[in-house]
């Protein structure tokens, strides 16, 4: 199944070989659904599609409603209920209902920008088709927006949720377009063998940093990205940014300081750190004669993970996952 960036790659494509595409997004879904809202396909003039609004079982009324939006230049909002059966044959244990919003894409520059430009989200007016892209600095299109729905789209952006606003009388469709989430983790300790694939299932793409090599091992790490420079060197060249996690684990401050040196100066939206309360507070003292100051220390969590008694490493990983879960949907007390 094609990610929302395989799809529009796929449009643009299209367009460039002077095909005439049609989008189609899930916008609103109750009950039971396959696909969550956001999720697209793409669609050419002669029928061939890339992506899924469904498991399946709508794909077929779509396409021909996607064709016909393709021939008049007509937006259509569809709504569908999927049955139990239906829902079953797609692994889910019931149905529920889908709407959908159909319309031809004819805008080759704003399907290059959502590609490539983000973190970015798309403001549409579900009655007149007019549409804002927004940014977490800035604004653009031809529809006008409050500074609620600003707000919204900027907070739907943070929380990674594409969903439907009333404005009035208006309904607003808020579609976001996120770069993936990524974590780095440094030290590839026992932690982090349990950390890795939770933080992968949750949708981060993970590196392990690490310069001990027997360490730092596929044998160990298999199927993640490892990375054997000193964590400093290794996090200048991750570039960390506001769909960062930054975790550090090895308990020892000759890897450890370097690389939260280094978060602390970054967008990076959740830093954690492992260590009792006496080592980190030990830590701050480092960090304070490297000038970092008590807004910086706030930014560290530490002990890293919820205090939810865990004791284990794979507890710990469970702990330090919903901290950024949490962190990352603005649910940290402060």
């Amino acid at each position: 199944m094609a990610d929302a960036n395989d799809v529009l790659e796929q449009a643009v494509n299209w367009l460039d070989e002077g095909k005439k595409v049609a989008l189609a997004t899930v916008i609103g879904t109750w009950g039971s659904s396959p696909r969550p809202v956001g999720s697209q396909l793409a669609v050419d003039d002669a029928g061939a599609f890339v992506g899924s609004v469904s498991g399946g079982c709508i794909e077929g009324s779509v396409i021909g409603e996607a064709l016909a939006s393709i021939e008049d230049g007509e937006n259509r909002i569809l709504e569908f209920g999927v049955s139990d059966e239906q829902a079953w044959e797609v692994g889910l244990a019931c149905g529920g209902d889908v709407k959908v919003l159909v319309e031809r894409a004819d805008d080759q520059a704003e399907l290059n920008k959502l590609s490539n430009e983000r973190p970015v989200a798309t403001v549409t007016d579900l009655k007149s088709g007019k549409r804002s892209c927004v940014t977490p600095a800035e604004q653009s299109g031809e529809l006008t927006l409050s500074q609620e729905m600003l707000d919204n789209a900027r907070t739907a952006l943070r929380d990674d949720r594409s969903k439907i606003y009333e404005d009035g009388e208006d309904s607003i469709f808020v579609q976001v377009f996120n770069p993936a989430l990524r974590c780095a983790i440094i030290g590839a300790v026992h932690i982090s063998q349990a950390l890795v694939p939770m933080a992968q299932i949750a949708g981060f793409d993970v590196t392990v940093i690490d310069p001990r090599g027997a360490w730092a091992t596929e044998a160990r790490f298999p199927d993640v990205t490892i990375n054997d420079e000193w964590p400093d060197e290794a996090l200048k060249e991750f570039k960390p940014d506001t769909r960062t996690a930054i975790v550090t684990l090895t308990h020892d401050p000759k890897l450890d300081d370097p690389a939260l040196q280094i978060a602390l100066n970054s967008d990076a939206f959740y830093i954690g750190s492992l260590g009792s309360r006496r080592t980190h507070a030990k830590r701050l003292d480092r960090l304070a004669e490297a000038g970092f100051g008590e807004e910086d220390f706030a930014r560290i969590h530490a002990p890293v993970g919820l205090d939810l008694g865990a004791t284990s490493p794979a507890e710990i990983a469970v702990t330090i996952l919903a901290e950024m879960v949490a962190a990352k949907h603005g649910k940290l007390e402060s």
